[in-house]
């Protein structure tokens, strides 16, 4: 990985040289990353549209005001940043959340529209905001992991190969016969271990990256690949 160009390295830039680069970095991964912010205000107990108002905010603030200004950069991890930087928006400038509904202002993320939907569908009852949030953090890391994957395999004229296989990857399907699977795509059992094991590796390369994205340095990455495998290994990955 090329530590110079990642992402969270860009946003961090952004506190000594503010660049449109910078602050394009910082929206992208705000955009990626909103949903797990949301579920966990919406389970201190706010209603779907507070949560809403409240999320939004939170990103207003985040992206017009110099937030990164108190950013520890020794934290290094972008999932902690948020959530401590949210739980301190909650606790003194809910306020805002109204007034800045009441300006009538530009969103500063798009909000699915079945959100509370999706919300609905968590484990809130075996979890705490502070575990929701991190499962879904993890949850997004795959879920971006797998959809440039996907991408990938479609360029190479794979993507049939690829929505059959991809549930081996993160243990949502149950092992199936290679047999079965070779009879399924039309191909060999050996074909069928290769594409296996190569999505395996990619996988695991890609999620690598994408975790890079968001951690301070390189020697972060492992503790935090077992982080969010952590999180995730109790109640598995989600059913869709």
């Amino acid at each position: 990985m090329r530590w110079a160009t990642t992402s969270w390295t860009q946003v961090l830039a952004a506190r000594a040289a503010p660049s449109g680069e910078a602050r394009q970095a910082l929206e992208d991964l705000c955009q990626a990353y909103w949903y797990p912010l949301y579920a966990f205000v919406r389970h201190q107990g706010h209603d779907p549209e507070e949560a809403r108002d409240l999320t939004q905010a939170y990103f207003a603030e985040l992206l017009e005001k110099d937030y990164l200004a108190d950013f520890d950069p020794k934290l290094g991890r972008f999932r902690v940043f948020l959530k401590t930087s949210m739980k301190h928006f909650l606790s003194k400038e809910r306020e805002k959340a109204g007034a800045w509904k009441r300006g009538g202002r530009t969103r500063i993320v798009s909000l699915d529209a079945d959100v509370e939907t999706r919300y609905q569908l968590e484990p809130v009852d075996r979890l705490t905001p502070e575990t929701l949030y991190e499962r879904r953090w993890a949850l997004t890391l795959v879920e971006r992991v797998l959809a440039k994957i996907r991408e990938e395999q479609r360029e190479a004229g794979r993507e049939k190969e690829f929505d059959r296989l991809k549930g081996l990857l993160t243990g949502q399907q149950p092992r199936v016969p290679y047999r079965e699977l070779a009879a399924e795509l039309d191909t060999t059992e050996d074909a069928v271990k290769a594409a296996i094991h190569r999505l395996r590796q990619r996988f695991g390369q890609r999620l690598r990256d994408e975790i890079g994205a968001t951690v301070a340095s390189p020697e972060e990455v492992d503790d935090e690949v077992r982080h969010l495998l952590g999180v995730i290994a109790p109640w598995g990955p989600p059913a869709s």
